[in-house]
């Protein structure tokens, strides 16, 4: 006499169970590139002389044949693939969407690697009549000194205080004066800076420098110099310099 089966068993018969997917059918394996013993009599890829594998597994090189697309060495999978990851979710429905949460469990936190307190060991190692550099790298490596907990956050500068009506950000410009704009308001006080710099320039020109230098000690002798040099001004004249009574 056959058993009854029970109401719980015909409806795990019955649900669809759910379908998994192996490594192979996600990513399926290359397929096997062209070699000679493929290569048969009257096909595109066949050549004369000497032959070898590699000739079939350069894309650039393999021929495609007559009818038939070029092979790229690998095989599509089936129309009922779907490219990308593959995500296994709960069919549960709106019960099991409510009433279920995923919640992640904390990780332990990793322990805090402590800083090394330099300062502490270079004064140890001058203690030690050590002051070379390879002979304080043995002390540090023999004799690490790490800086504490709460050394450590005292060392460490705090972030500065800011107020509480503190504004991020760059400050935006002022708005454009539309009316000095139409006015042409700024061209004409570029003319005016212009005209204002070349006057300076003028002025600066115009300038009269006085003496730096006087060789005269009284003003006597200057007067004195200067009627020499207006007497003697004839012998100086002439083509050769030597004086107007030199042309014959």
């Amino acid at each position: 006499m056959s058993e009854a089966k029970s109401p719980r068993q015909d409806l795990m018969r019955w649900k669809k169970q759910p379908v998994r997917r192996t490594v192979s059918q996600i990513c399926p394996p290359p397929r096997r590139p062209l070699t000679v013993a493929d290569i048969q009599p009257g096909m595109e890829n066949e050549r004369l002389g000497v032959v070898r594998d590699s000739m079939f597994q350069n894309p650039l090189i393999v021929k495609a044949e007559l009818g038939k697309p070029r092979e790229r060495s690998y095989r599509l999978p089936g129309v009922n693939f779907n490219y990308g990851l593959y995500i296994r979710g709960l069919d549960g429905g709106v019960p099991e969407a409510i009433g279920h949460w995923n919640v992640f469990k904390q990780q332990p936190p990793c322990p805090h690697e402590l800083t090394r307190n330099y300062i502490a060991m270079n004064r140890e190692a001058v203690r030690a009549c050590l002051v070379t550099a390879p002979e304080n790298l043995l002390y540090r490596q023999l004799n690490d000194i790490r800086i504490s907990d709460q050394d450590d956050r005292r060392v460490k500068k705090e972030p500065p205080s800011l107020p509480p009506d503190m504004t991020f950000g760059i400050r935006s410009r002022p708005s454009t004066p539309f009316f000095d704009l139409l006015q042409n308001r700024y061209q004409q006080l570029w003319v005016q800076e212009q005209k204002a710099t070349q006057r300076a320039i003028k002025l600066e020109k115009k300038h009269k420098v006085g003496p730096h230098l006087d060789t005269f000690p009284t003003e006597a002798d200057r007067q004195r110099a200067f009627k020499a040099h207006r007497e003697e001004c004839a012998v100086r004249q002439g083509t050769l310099r030597m004086g107007n009574y030199t042309h014959p």
